[in-house]
């Protein structure tokens, strides 16, 4: 599992159909890729990797803080492309990604796991495998990658 980390001062995201819109105040917007052969302990080390994670400002300006410490929210996005290979050819490969059903499944437990951490009204997402118009407003910027761990090493 990989989670594409931001930042952000605010964000956003708006589908056409069905009509969607969510929106987030100061917090991260997280870009989430589902693997094959993920599992719910991928869902549960990127979901509490995350909101735990110190990229936050303290009062002398040292990234100390975790999205829970400033009360922060986090909006959450299916980004199947995240496991695009482009090692060949210009076309992208996805076959490292997992089956949609397989993937919708964890996005929601992902979720789900980050209102646990946070609490219901700090988790904003998106529609899975929707078209969706992202707005980021990237703070700093701060951009991270947090990978599940390999699975030999659990």
């Amino acid at each position: 599992m990989r989670a594409l980390v931001q930042r952000v001062s605010e964000g956003s995201v708006t589908i056409e159909e069905p009509k969607h819109f969510a929106s987030i105040g100061k917090g991260m917007v997280i870009l989430l890729g589902v693997k094959e052969g993920d599992t719910i302990e991928d869902v549960n080390f990127v979901a509490d990797k995350c909101c735990n994670l110190r990229i936050f400002e303290d009062g002398q300006g040292k990234m100390n803080l975790s999205v829970k410490d400033i009360d922060g929210e986090a909006l959450v996005i299916s980004q199947f492309t995240l496991y695009g290979d482009t090692r060949r050819g210009n076309r992208p490969s996805f076959s490292d990604a997992a089956k949609p059903e397989t993937a919708n499944d964890l996005y929601e437990k992902f979720i789900e796991r980050m209102k646990f951490n946070l609490g219901e009204a700090k988790v904003k997402n998106g529609i899975f495998a929707a078209m969706m118009l992202v707005k980021i407003f990237n703070d700093g910027p701060v951009t991270l990658l947090v990978e599940s761990k390999e699975k030999g090493n659990m």
